[in-house]
């Protein structure tokens, strides 16, 4: 017997017939994700499980490594089919953790594989989805189409060409596929010689000698438009806390200068330029109408050991106890004081935190854009039952849940489209509970249409991104 039922997180009648009548068959839009626009462009058709599945996911990783796995069978030479029994030999041992409902969920909605994963039976399993996935239907855009993706926006460096991303716009190929401007590196002045081995690299697609801060902020404006003409309506920024300064606190460009002259920084310098920047970057978002959104929270490579042996983004991330909203409020009225406040979202890691995020939204929500500041999406370690209740729960008490523009899997896999299911199971389970108590009106339509904005009609009408639009793609 199915272990994922019709009826899975749903406790009411009332939530099986949100999910089922509404939810269940709304199209996604997923508008923050790590996948390869490679492998989207050239439909590309993976070998096998453990290459879909297993490469790059950092949560199966720490799970393994807390199981007890050598990394031998996680990041080292061990064959794919050996990395696919040890996670199989782990799952088991994965009982509530979010891995353990996602790993189900994905083998029965791509490869209709109902059975639980062991060790036992996971030759059998490996075999099966092997000859699954050389199949049309299981190619990435197969995979994508399997669960109604209608959009997609990956995460993009300033110096990416967009090729495959213009090689998707000239085929008027669906799903869609749009960049995101993601410029961390712009700012991440600590090591200087890779720092200028990276303006080099900005400077030759830009076509632009960058030999001052001027000449950065100038190459960004044409990267910024170069990405806007091949749909781009996002950024990002992934950042332990937003910074902030009284502008020309110190001078910009002798803090480039010294960069450029390999001088060391002091850590007030270093945090100015990054606040300089994003004040730049963030007041040309506003003139070009994009999203900006901040990933706040993160403590990363923790592992000094394990970042020496494996690099950086292996899974020795957790979560900081950084202060936020003092300089996230002063970095916000930077903006709004100018009337330079876009939309924004804010993505919190610390749950302890949400509701600081959620009631700072509101404070700078002023009525010209339906839910203009948003609190984001359960994120990272926040993306499971507790985690994502926790945060719908802050959105609904400390703002409006009918406004905020749902979920995302921030994922490098393109098996994890079923995350959206899991979510929109969890908020309809939260209303149909709602319905059952008396807590809001037993009106199902009325509540039933909510549900489909949050899932679906809400990001569509707030990120703008014209994907029914002709984008123009010329040389």
């Amino acid at each position: 017997m199915a272990f994922i039922k019709d009826s899975f997180l749903l406790e009411t009648p009332q939530a099986e017939e949100l999910y089922h009548s509404f939810a269940e068959e709304m199209p996604i839009i997923d508008y923050h994700n790590h996948l390869s626009p490679e492998h989207v462009a050239s439909d590309h058709q993976f070998k096998n499980i453990t290459e879909a599945w297993l490469t790059d996911d950092h949560y199966k990783w720490r799970a393994m490594r807390t199981f007890g796995i050598d990394e031998q069978f996680i990041t080292g030479g061990a064959s794919d089919e050996e990395k696919f029994q040890k996670w199989a030999e782990t799952v088991p041992y994965t009982l509530r953790n979010p891995l353990y409902h996602w790993t189900h969920l994905e083998l029965q909605r791509y490869f209709g594989i109902d059975d639980l994963l062991t060790s036992s039976n996971a030759g059998r399993i490996y075999r099966d989805t092997k000859e699954q996935l050389q199949k049309k239907g299981h190619s990435t855009i197969g995979l994508l189409e399997q669960c109604n993706v209608e959009v997609i926006c990956t995460t993009d460096d300033p110096t990416d060409t967009l090729a495959h991303h213009r090689s998707m716009a000239k085929e008027d190929a669906s799903p869609k596929m749009l960049p995101t401007f993601r410029p961390d590196k712009v700012y991440a002045i600590e090591d200087n010689n890779a720092y200028r081995t990276y303006l080099e690299r900005l400077g030759e697609v830009s076509g632009i000698q960058i030999k001052s801060y001027q000449d950065l902020i100038t190459a960004l404006k044409k990267r910024m438009a170069y990405f806007h003409e091949n749909g781009c309506r996002l950024s990002d920024h992934g950042l332990e806390q937003l910074y902030h300064f009284e502008m020309n606190s110190y001078g910009i460009e002798a803090i480039f200068a010294k960069v450029m002259n390999g001088v060391p920084l002091e850590i007030e310098e270093i945090q100015y330029f990054t606040f300089e920047t994003l004040v730049h970057l963030c007041r040309e978002y506003h003139k070009l109408g994009w999203v900006q959104q901040f990933h706040l929270g993160a403590l990363r490579n923790t592992n000094k050991r394990k970042l020496g042996l494996l690099g950086p983004d292996t899974g020795f991330d957790s979560i900081g106890d950084f202060p936020q909203a003092i300089n996230l409020a002063k970095f916000l009225n930077t903006l709004e004081g100018t009337g330079q406040l876009g939309k924004t979202i804010l993505y919190n890691l610390d749950p302890a935190l949400n509701e600081v995020f959620a009631t700072m939204a509101g404070n700078f929500n002023d009525g010209s854009v339906r839910g203009k500041i948003q609190m984001g999406s359960g994120w990272w370690y926040n993306d499971q039952l507790d985690g994502m209740e926790r945060q719908l729960n802050a959105v609904s008490n400390m703002g409006l849940l009918s406004c905020f523009v749902g979920m995302l899997t921030d994922s490098r896999s393109f098996l994890s489209f079923p995350r959206h299911e899991y979510f929109r199971r969890l908020l309809c389970n939260i209303l149909g509970n709602d319905i059952k108590k008396g807590l809001v009106p037993n009106d199902i339509e009325y509540i039933g249409s909510l549900v489909q904005d949050i899932c679906y009609r809400n990001a569509k009408a707030y990120f703008n991104l014209g994907y029914n639009q002709k984008i123009d793609i010329t040389e």
